[in-house]
């Protein structure tokens, strides 16, 4: 089972994708800072893609966790995809930069849509 992690600061869309997530048969983790989703990456769970809002609880967004999981030969190769509603292009142009997978605004797409691309990615992975 792929387990996914995911760093969101909504509880009622927590809800929805974690529901969304199992229903596809991954394993969803639960972040909500970057401090908990970084304890997580450096846990003993193995995490195959990690599913990132831009906003989340704390004072760190989700650009830091980017950095710090793409500056790491231990969690560089993860993918990400960020989902959200609240980055502007600048983020964006940034998250792309430090290699994130995919990035989506809420708004324009549906959690299925969202959840195909990781699996799609999951299974075309090397």
């Amino acid at each position: 089972m792929k387990h996914i992690l995911v760093l969101e600061d909504d509880s009622a869309l927590i809800t929805a994708i974690e529901h969304q997530l199992s229903m596809r048969g991954f394993s969803p983790v639960i972040a909500r800072t970057v401090e908990e989703g970084l304890s997580v990456i450096d846990g003993e769970e193995h995490i195959d893609a990690i599913w990132l809002d831009h906003y989340l609880l704390g004072k760190q967004n989700g650009l830091d966790f980017v950095a710090r999981l793409k500056g790491s030969e231990h969690t560089k190769n993860i993918p990400v995809f960020v989902v959200s509603n609240s980055a502007g292009a600048e983020s964006m142009t940034s998250y792309m930069r430090l290699g994130v997978e995919q990035y989506y605004t809420k708004a324009d797409y549906d959690l299925s849509q969202i959840i195909n691309d990781i699996s799609y990615a999951l299974e075309n992975a090397q």
